[in-house]
């Protein structure tokens, strides 16, 4: 990344504030106003209360926040383990609790929260209702990496966490293996919250003391940078159809949340080798909010926090809702970190 678009600005929560009520954080946004029509839901909820808890500079409205999403995520978890998704504007729940994405990322919420949350009754409540939803298991790849992840957490923090530790392996067990030839993705496309998958297996395979899923892990993380980075250098993601073997960039449209599962696995990688290819991977990420991208534009407001919904031929989407703006933040964090912005 060039001088001119590092940034030592630290992160503002404004907009996240501006999406939140006191029930939980809008979906949506037209340009930078909620919309309210379209209330909550689980997924984006999820997100920041792991964003808010992970910021190193806690402050009073951050732990007002993090009160705010952990009891939506509370009482999104039925007593079977299973999760609502979405609730109206006026807190009722639209949906039944079912196995999705959601349930996956309720998971690696309250898993983290239950490690890392900066109050003791934090922790206490999210470990409950952590070990409500650690009772199911999903079949689906993404959702169960998106567990693997939270309950890695558990694990590290309390080696004896016997139901945290078998919800990590039988989640670890549903990443299919490597392909073989030039395409060495798992999947025959690219799809969504692709570097979730590796990250899993680097944090969970590490936490395991498994060097064979960590191994995994980056392998595959390793496939998918070299695919996701542009011969300018710069980084090229996959768009929101995906991408298949010989595709070629640019892709559109390009989200925002592409970007941050990738930072979020490059981190994982760093964290585990030390070797300074992933900090630089990094960088690139928090480049790509910076403008450093195919459209040339940038992706996240400085003075609010929001993220831009989606990167466009030669533009990009001026709504700023939740999913783009925990995105910005959460990349930025992972970015800071490691001293790369």
């Amino acid at each position: 990344m060039s001088a001119s678009t590092r940034t030592a600005v630290a992160p503002s929560y404004l907009h996240l504030a501006l999406l939140t009520t006191d029930v939980g954080m809008f979906e949506h946004a037209l340009h930078d106003s909620p919309r309210i029509e379209h209330g909550y839901c689980v997924d984006d909820v999820a997100r920041a209360l792991t964003v808010v808890l992970r910021e190193p500079e806690q402050t009073p409205e951050l732990a007002r926040l993090a009160e705010i999403y952990l009891t939506f995520l509370e009482r999104a978890v039925a007593p079977d383990g299973l999760v609502h998704n979405r609730m109206d504007a006026d807190g009722y729940w639209t949906d039944e609790a079912t196995m999705g994405d959601w349930w996956g990322r309720a998971v690696g919420a309250l898993g983290f929260a239950a490690a890392h949350a900066p109050l003791p009754f934090h922790r206490t409540r999210a470990t409950y209702a952590f070990l409500r939803a650690a009772a199911q298991r999903s079949p689906d790849v993404r959702a169960s990496a998106f567990a693997a992840l939270g309950a890695a957490e558990v694990v590290r923090e309390r080696p004896d966490a016997d139901a945290a530790r078998a919800l990590l392996i039988d989640s670890l067990e549903r990443i299919p293996l490597p392909a073989t030839g030039a395409w060495a993705w798992p999947e025959d496309r690219l799809r969504y919250a692709n570097a979730t998958l590796c990250e899993a297996l680097i944090s969970g395979g590490g936490v395991l003391g498994r060097s064979d899923l960590v191994t995994r892990g980056l392998y595959l993380l390793t496939f998918l940078l070299a695919t996701e980075t542009a011969v300018a250098g710069h980084l090229s993601l996959t768009g929101s159809a995906g991408r298949g073997p010989g595709e070629r960039g640019p892709l559109w449209d390009q989200q925002p949340i592409e970007a941050a599962a990738l930072a979020d696995a490059c981190a994982a990688a760093y964290d585990r080798t030390l070797d300074p290819r992933w900090r630089d991977a990094v960088q690139l990420t928090w480049a790509w909010f910076l403008g450093d991208n195919d459209a040339g534009i940038r992706m996240w407001d400085v003075e609010t926090g929001a993220g831009f919904d989606g990167l466009e031929p030669g533009g990009r989407n001026g709504n700023r809702g939740a999913e783009s703006t925990l995105a910005a933040l959460g990349t930025l964090q992972r970015a800071r970190a490691l001293g790369v912005a």
